[in-house]
């Protein structure tokens, strides 16, 4: 939601909503400015994570107006939420990649999903193109990679919505959700332009 407000923002100039956009995206960045609170650790996900991150990201790209001297700003909380990712990149199971939620008491813990690796790589491949650090872009071809591998995005470009740890990943759940088609297009369109960039 609030993403899409930064989007009206910087597509219309009408700054109505923009106070409290900013104070929003503030409220949940929680004691370590990365968007695990407190008042959400009983269902957290990467992926909901990653959608506040995701949001930072655009504010940054969109230079969107700054929060306070005090407050965190918006590169620094994408790039802690994708740190705060990258350590939980699991390859004691399935070889790899992210699981849906990030506490194991959490019911889903078990399933490693095309939404949460997805809003990694979209995080990663934006942070790259703003920062130019290589490494960001390092992660999105591992992570990409990977999904390919065990078939969550098909050789025909499908994107399924997961598997499971208990299984290794020798399964899927085929269904298909735009939103993860979404984020990977997002990311695929972005190291394009790097490529492209760079030729």
């Amino acid at each position: 939601m609030f993403g899409s407000l930064l989007d009206y923002w910087y597509y219309t100039g009408d700054s109505t909503y923009n106070d409290i956009t900013e104070q929003a995206l503030l409220f949940q960045v929680g004691p370590d400015n990365n968007y695990e609170p407190t008042n959400r650790t009983s269902d957290l996900g990467n992926d909901d994570q990653a959608f506040w991150g995701m949001a930072a990201m655009s504010a940054a790209e969109l230079k969107f107006q700054n929060p306070g001297d005090k407050q965190p700003q918006w590169l620094a909380l994408a790039q802690a939420v994708f740190n705060r990712q990258a350590v939980r990149w699991d390859t004691q199971t399935c070889g790899g990649g992210l699981r849906w939620q990030i506490f194991s008491f959490n019911k889903g813990y078990n399933y490693k999903n095309s939404i949460s690796n997805g809003c990694f790589i979209n995080i990663g491949a934006r942070l790259g193109a703003y920062t130019g650090n290589q490494t960001y872009f390092d992660w999105v071809d591992k992570v990409w990679d990977w999904m390919v591998d065990i078939d969550l995005i098909s050789p025909s470009f499908q994107v399924f919505d997961g598997t499971d740890v208990t299984i290794n990943c020798t399964q899927l759940d085929h269904v298909q959700w735009s939103y993860n088609g979404g984020v990977l297009l997002l990311a695929a369109a972005t190291m394009w332009n790097q490529v492209r960039a760079s030729n």
